[in-house]
């Protein structure tokens, strides 16, 4: 992969993992369904699963998220990167992906009090029952009920090429040294 055949793509939210299913999931996140299918269908559909590359770059607390094909439609080439912070899902991931893994898009959004059913489980953890405004529960000083909706999008690929890395190793693997060189060396000389 060559940085001018490729474009490199960060518009998207970040990244969930996902753990039950017959593969766990890395899940990129978008802010609207639309999007979300909109850059599926118009590059992701067209990788073939055998081509796809999934690599992690850790550097210290944060890790790239590193996400690649090439298609048979060179005009349409798109690699995804976000740089993002290591969590306990990540290192959940990384230890429990037995070499393989399902792609998913999906839309992300926050959700209030008002858009939620009763049993909905607030970011404090407790649910909307537990809420009139502020939280009810005593100890807890969650102000304002906060929950969030992911909707997982039904088409995937399975991705076989995944590769954990540290930055200093970058220059052994051409996709991660590419999105490392375009999107934060070349700039920073």
């Amino acid at each position: 992969m060559s940085s001018t055949s490729i474009s490199w793509y960060s518009d998207f939210l970040g990244v969930a993992y996902r753990y039950f299913d017959l593969r766990m999931n890395v899940v990129p996140l978008f802010s609207d369904k639309k999007k979300s299918t909109n850059v599926w269908t118009d590059y992701v559909h067209w990788w073939n699963d055998h081509d796809i590359k999934l690599r992690f770059v850790e550097t210290e607390d944060q890790y790239w998220f590193i996400l690649a094909s090439e298609t048979k439609r060179p005009n349409y080439n798109m690699a995804f990167f976000k740089l993002l912070p290591k969590s306990e899902n990540y290192t959940r991931f990384k230890k429990g992906h037995l070499g393989e893994a399902y792609l998913r898009f999906a839309s992300y959004s926050k959700k209030e009090e008002g858009d939620v059913k009763g049993n909905a489980v607030c970011n404090c953890s407790h649910t909307k029952e537990d809420h009139e405004g502020e939280c009810q529960i005593e100890g807890c000083d969650c102000k304002k009920f906060q929950s969030f909706e992911i909707v997982l999008s039904n088409k995937k690929k399975t991705i076989t090429d995944i590769k954990f890395l540290q930055e200093k190793d970058v220059k052994d693997d051409s996709v991660a040294w590419n999105c490392l060189y375009v999107n934060k060396y070349k700039n920073s000389a």
